[in-house]
């Protein structure tokens, strides 16, 4: 169930993140209610989460995925490409993330 909670944590983070941008500076209503909304959600499942997960294991998932997701979203939706280096970053980051789940032993499996 850990898993999950960190699952939604990294879901709700992500949306948050993309309405900041369309909440242009919390001047249109509706991203920022989502805005407030998802980043709420985003931290209690994120606590949820750490109740059994290291904090620092927890945290490098969440920041990670939510690093890559949120690259993503950029790049769909508001046309901002990527270059070769932040590529490599990010496949670097996905690494570590995989390293951590596959290997450790803290990561609360």
């Amino acid at each position: 169930m850990n898993y999950v909670y960190l699952f939604a944590a990294i879901v709700s983070e992500v949306i948050a993140t993309s309405a900041l941008k369309a909440a242009e500076g919390f001047s249109r209503f509706w991203p920022s209610v989502i805005v407030i909304v998802g980043y709420g959600l985003a931290f209690y499942c994120l606590s949820l989460t750490m109740r059994t997960i290291p904090i620092g294991v927890a945290y490098a998932i969440w920041s990670g995925v939510g690093i890559v997701l949120i690259a993503l979203v950029g790049l769909l939706f508001y046309r901002q490409p990527l270059d070769p280096p932040a590529l490599i970053g990010m496949a670097l980051i996905l690494a570590g993330v995989l390293i951590i789940n596959v290997f450790s032993r803290t990561a609360g499996h």
